[in-house]
């Protein structure tokens, strides 16, 4: 028995759960099929899914085609649940990309068309909804060489399109597509040089059935993508795609008796509070009572084991290679936590899409719910990471990061459903982040004002190119201090970075360790242990941020908003009104192309600007423009830079400010 972990993703409302419903009853395990505006379908398990009717979490259900396990992750489509999809890459052997017959290829679409084929995902296309008013094909085929890939191959053609008789028929042996000089030995031939040859040379050699080969090969290299007709509601189609998963698509036995490895992609908490965390085993196996290290430095020890079988999860001794289980019992658990062997850490450990861009102040409508709103927030945390939660201790403020609008309708019910706490949202503000502008050291040296700490620290700060990260090194002797005093410098350097001059962080840069020094360790006569002689490493975490930002000041910070690449087609007649819009958001657009009556420009803007440039394009064209936007780069602001919180920083009297807070903390501990 071999196993397929399967993701479906498209872009929202293209149909992509109303296909897993049907997968489902294909296959058995359903004997009924749940519609999306009934709420009653398999995988939108979540009340909130069930009231909105679109996915939000991503969601694990099982079954067989022949002697492939297929384990199938419905993905959420709305573009605000994108880190939902990215914790799923990491785990996928292959993926099907659903595109709706009558929307076309959308933003989203082409999103998750380039994130697949960067990652090499081997992936099969499924034309959704042909039996609906407004259904295209060969206009769609078009679409899809033109804005996914040209590495696309229609696997069959469709009958009585956009009618509820519509139907797929596929290709066989004897269509002209598959003939040994028809497009589909074309596309092939363009990435074998010995089907080339032979494709020039002797045709009469390209057999059907070598064709067919050859198809599944490339697709499970990802270097083809074949194209499924159909509809999820009537099931046309569908036996079709169900037969190219299990013949195109790559399942893998999997090496159970291997060194054990895995990746937690998804973390979730039981009725009775308790964590579970969803792993993908890439070798080995897992079982109940094996110990493991976990992300916050503790060991957790597996009592129970769920693996997904024939539509649900069942209870089982273990989890091995190539399946997908349940595990509970690992209170420290995180996304992105390596089981075993860290080997299966670097797909799960990339980004494949952008960060979140927007924050805003989550504000509990009762003043008595501020312990309560930190708890429920520290939990969705867990199961979303990238909403960065963050406490202005000194403001008693909490914010998290957002990708859009939707995401904070859904933290806000989520909240008052199953935390019963109450909120309102401040403002959603930018994200910026900061970059260093030069380089800049500074020091403090134990024993000289104005250092009050038994320690001594200097640092030295250069720039670093975008996408690089925090690189902290030494240009003093690893054993010229104990370790624990080292560690404490770099951990609390990383610490501090988050908040840089104007309260943004800085991501990327060079961090030096040029200067050290500590008092040994120092006891009474009677042995005990004297503080007030000997350096700790609360001195070190303490002096640290007065030490980075005065290299900080020194060196300056230039305060960078996101910027967002945009795709616009708007009617032709409509171009000169969207134009001064453009301007007055901020958009720097390109030279514009034509195609037909439509207009294409393409350019970048501010994503702050993205919001209010969607809502004034329906008025602007007409209800008849089409955006596409998603983040790019960074740049620099203009004018004055904005500050991260509501009341402005300082950069001039940062250390001054930081001084004072450690001067009062450390009263407390000398």
């Amino acid at each position: 028995m071999t196993t397929l972990n399967l993701g479906i993703l498209a872009h929202v409302d293209a149909g992509k759960t109303s296909l897993t419903e049907r997968l489902l009853h294909a296959a058995g395990v359903i004997d009924e099929i749940g519609r999306v505006d009934d709420g009653n379908t398999q995988t939108d398990s979540l009340a909130l899914e069930r009231q909105r009717g679109i996915t939000i979490k991503s969601a694990v259900v099982s079954f067989a085609i022949d002697d492939v396990t297929v384990n199938l992750i419905d993905t959420p489509g709305h573009p605000d649940f994108i880190a939902e999809v990215e914790r799923v890459l990491s785990v996928l052997d292959g993926a099907v990309l659903v595109v709706s017959a009558v929307e076309g290829v959308q933003a989203q679409t082409r999103v998750l068309m380039r994130t697949l084929r960067r990652l090499r995902i081997p992936t099969l296309v499924f034309v959704n909804k042909i039996d609906r008013v407004g259904a295209r094909h060969d206009g769609l085929l078009r679409d899809l060489a033109e804005k996914l890939t040209p590495a696309t191959v229609p696997m069959g053609s469709v009958r009585r399109l956009g009618t509820r008789g519509a139907e797929f028929t596929p290709y066989g042996a004897s269509d002209p597509a598959f003939s040994s000089t028809g497009p589909v030995a074309e596309r092939l031939a363009e990435h074998d040089d010995a089907l080339l040859a032979a494709y020039v040379e002797d045709p009469a050699h390209l057999s059907y059935d070598r064709l067919r080969r050859e198809l599944a090969a490339q697709t499970g290299r990802a270097l083809t993508h074949p194209v499924f007709f159909g509809s999820a509601m009537s099931g046309a189609g569908v036996d079709t795609l169900i037969g190219g998963i299990k013949e195109l698509l790559p399942s893998t036995a999997g090496d159970e008796e291997g060194p054990v490895s895995g990746t937690v992609f998804k973390v979730e908490r039981g009725a009775a509070g308790e964590k579970i965390a969803y792993v993908r085993m890439f070798s080995g196996a897992l079982r109940v009572r094996d110990r493991l290290p976990t992300g916050d430095d503790t060991e957790g020890k597996v009592t129970a084991i769920s693996v997904f079988d024939d539509g649900s999860s069942v209870r089982g001794a273990s989890v091995g290679a190539g399946r997908i289980g349940k595990l509970w019992g690992l209170g420290g658990v995180r996304i992105g936590d390596v089981i075993g062997d860290p080997a299966a850490a670097g797909a799960a450990a990339r980004h494949h899409f952008s960060p979140p861009t927007l924050a805003t102040v989550v504000v509990p409508r009762e003043g008595s719910d501020k312990g309560a709103l930190h708890a429920a927030l520290t939990q969705l945390a867990e199961q979303d990471p990238l909403i960065n939660l963050r406490q202005d201790e000194i403001r008693q403020e909490i914010s998290v990061s957002l990708y859009g609008e939707v995401q904070k309708e859904v933290i806000q019910a989520t909240l008052a459903d199953e935390y019963g706490v109450d909120v309102t949202f401040r403002e959603t503000t930018t994200i910026c982040v900061e970059r260093l502008a030069a380089t800049g050291g500074a020091a403090e040296v134990m024993g000289k004002e104005p250092n009050p700490f038994l320690a001594t620290v200097g640092l030295r700060v250069e720039p670093a190119p975008p996408g690089s990260g925090v690189d902290f090194r030494l240009e003093v002797e690893l054993g010229s201090m104990p370790y624990a005093f080292m560690k404490a410098i770099e951990d609390t350097v990383r610490a501090t970075l988050r908040e840089g001059l104007y309260g943004w962080a800085i991501p990327d840069c060079v961090v030096v360790l040029t200067r050290t020094g500590y008092a040994p360790r120092q006891s009474h006569a009677h042995g005990t242990f004297d503080k007030s002689m000997s350096s700790t490493g609360g001195d070190f975490r303490l002096l640290t941020p007065l030490v980075l930002m005065e290299a900080l000041k020194r060196a300056g910070t230039v305060v960078c908003e996101p910027m967002n690449h945009f795709r616009l087609d708007v009617p032709a007649d409509t171009f000169g009104a969207v134009l001064p819009a453009l301007a007055r958001l901020r958009a720097v657009p390109h030279t514009p192309s034509v195609r037909g009556a439509s207009y294409v420009v393409e350019g970048e803007i501010p994503a702050a600007e993205v919001h209010a440039l969607e809502q004034l394009l329906p008025t602007l064209t007409s209800g008849e423009g089409v955006l596409e936007a998603a983040f790019d780069h960074h740049r620099p602001v203009q004018g004055t830079p904005p500050t991260r919180s509501r009341t402005d920083h300082d950069p001039l009297n940062r250390k001054e400010y930081l001084l004072s807070v450690v001067r009062r903390v450390s009263a407390g501990t000398r």
